[in-house]
């Protein structure tokens, strides 16, 4: 009774991997209707979820096949409405663009490394790289540096901390640091630039 219920198991996440192509290259005018595609496709992720839940004491193979084939199909699903949403195709997908973005925001005050952020998308190092220029048009650490000097020009604005605690807050080595960012950015130095805002340094 227990091999042939494994085995009907067994069928079914095969059947789901037959499937998982179809969900991949299906053209949008081609595939179903959304709410029928999205049924379809939820009900495929219930039961590999179930097999998966119901093997996982007796099969650990098969309960390991139906979770990574689940993965897939849902990963697929995701860059799909990525796509049809507006995010470039083969850049990063929605959840990665969220994941580095918050990652990113809430380091800023320490060295922020490639291989941190590409472990945080779940890609390579130099695969990451690729896809995040293709999703934000410009190189991890070019965006690193803007966002610094966002966030510098903010407690510019809202705080008293003088350059060189500015500086050291977003991740800068020194004053000297981020007045050569500054400069290179905006045009001028830091300090005139609140000068010119009529924010006290």
């Amino acid at each position: 009774m227990r091999v042939s219920g494994s085995s009907a198991s067994s069928e079914r996440v095969t059947q789901f991997r037959c499937l998982e192509p179809e969900l991949q290259t299906t053209a949008p005018e081609f595939s179903f209707a959304a709410d029928q595609q999205f049924h379809l496709v939820a009900n495929s992720l219930v039961e590999l979820l179930e097999t998966a839940r119901r093997e996982l004491e007796h099969d650990r193979d098969l309960a390991k096949a139906s979770l990574i084939t689940a993965s897939r199909i849902l990963h697929t699903e995701i860059e799909h409405c990525s796509v049809a949403n507006g995010c470039p195709r083969g850049g990063l997908v929605a959840w990665q663009i969220a994941r580095v973005q918050t990652y990113i925001d809430s380091n800023l005050d320490r060295t922020l490394h490639i291989r941190n952020l590409s472990a945080v998308a779940r890609r390579s190092p130099a695969h990451f790289c690729r896809k995040f220029k293709i999703a934000f048009g410009e190189s991890p650490h070019a965006y690193v540096v803007r966002r610094r000097l966002e966030r510098a020009c903010h407690l510019m604005m809202t705080s008293a901390a003088t350059l060189s605690e500015i500086a050291l807050s977003v991740g800068l080595s020194d004053q000297a640091h981020l007045c050569r960012l500054f400069r290179r950015a905006f045009g001028q130095s830091p300090a005139s630039w609140r000068r010119e805002r009529g924010i006290p340094g």
